[in-house]
């Protein structure tokens, strides 16, 4: 907000007015000077009195000129007064409104403000809430036997969405007594094929915490031993002469250990293929279930055609008996029609007799007819 006091000192009409009063103030002191030189100089009396007397008409003159410089100031202040109220009064109403409008502004932003902690208040609680699920995850993986539940459960949740329900066996029981996690129910060949799911998650976590040196050697050799365990245990248990395919896989519930086995571990993987046991991840398993998928419908497509080809040869059957039938049922129909014909001569040769014997229309024995003699009435 502008000082009034500053508008003031800034008019220039002011400073003209002051710079007349200064002048005639120099001009008074000037005169005085005058004075008191000739005085000491001791001028004729009569040249002092018309100094004086000129000293008392610039007096006066003085005395108009300062009534007109102050009634001059008192107009400029009064212009000014003027000028600062309206400037006062333009400026506070720039202000109102620019107060006005900073607090719709303001107010706005704190609306869209006010919306941004909300959405950063629901990122937070889903932060929250998935690493309360991160934290339950690390407690199931922690356990072999909930470890060993979770692949079993992604294993069952692929399977259900590549192969059609009844192509396979959850928690199938085999001879031997074990229990497979899933069986293919494949035709022969290659047969039923068993997929088991493994996670060798402390040797692999063990490894990844492991530094180079001894401590990195250490950690690969148990989790080379660990995945060669689960190897040899499916081959050993879940390929059985006569009953399973001769092959079976090895699920690994983590894409980070297959890719890990596979990049750093190739030995372990031919020695899987050895053993004729494929080590597969969600994403290869699903490949895998998919080409097994495509088999069975060519299996069961080539069952159907049997089928259809056995229907067919029912069919044709079926259409020489009919032929034959017809054939039959025709030479019935031509003998009814003879027969017809033959009722039908005999009808007419009986109508004609009956009416030559309504009409006593005779012949005798030389061909001459035999009128029959007139009734007496």
């Amino acid at each position: 907000m502008t000082d009034p006091l500053s508008l003031m000192l800034e008019d220039p009409r002011l400073w003209a007015a002051a710079a007349v009063a200064l002048l005639f103030l120099v001009m008074i002191v000037v005169v005085i000077r005058a004075a008191n030189r000739a005085a000491r100089l001791a001028h004729p009396l009569s040249q002092l009195g018309q100094r004086v007397q000129a000293l008392g008409e610039g007096q006066e003159r003085l005395a108009g000129g300062l009534h007109h410089v102050t009634e001059a100031q008192l107009q400029s202040q009064t212009a000014m007064l003027e000028l600062v109220e309206r400037r006062l009064a333009e400026v506070q109403g720039h202000m109102s409104e620019s107060l006005h409008g900073t607090a719709r502004r303001t107010a706005h932003s704190l609306g869209e403000l006010q919306e941004r902690l909300k959405v950063i208040d629901r990122a937070q609680e889903n932060i929250t809430r998935l690493s309360g699920d991160v934290l339950s995850l690390q407690d199931i993986l922690s356990n072999k036997q909930t470890r060993g539940a979770f692949g079993e459960i992604q294993l069952n949740d692929i399977v259900s969405k590549a192969l059609p329900t009844d192509s396979y066996t959850l928690q199938a029981t085999l001879s031997n007594g074990r229990r497979a996690d899933c069986l293919i129910n494949m035709p022969e060949p290659p047969g039923p094929i068993v997929i088991d799911a493994k996670f060798p998650l402390e040797s692999y976590e063990q490894l990844q915490r492991a530094e180079k040196g001894d401590s990195r050697t250490r950690a690969a050799q148990a989790f080379r031993l660990a995945v060669r365990k689960h190897l040899r245990d499916i081959a050993g248990r879940y390929i059985i002469e006569g009953e399973t395919a001769d092959s079976a896989l090895m699920f690994l519930p983590s894409e980070a250990v297959y890719a890990e086995l596979h990049a750093h571990f190739p030995e372990v993987v031919r020695e899987g293929f050895n053993l004729r046991v494929w080590i597969v991840s969600p994403t290869t398993c699903m490949a895998t279930l998919n080409t097994l998928r495509a088999v069975l419908k060519d299996a069961r497509m080539r069952e159907q055609a049997g089928a259809i080809r056995r229907e067919l040869a029912l069919l044709n059957a079926d259409v020489e008996r009919l032929g034959t039938r017809v054939e039959n049922l025709d030479r019935h129909f031509s003998q009814a029609a003879r027969d017809v014909a033959e009722i039908r001569i005999s009808a007419d040769k009986a109508g004609q007799r009956a009416r030559r014997l309504d009409n006593f229309d005779f012949e005798d024995g030389r061909g001459e007819k035999i009128v029959p003699m007139p009734q007496n009435s």
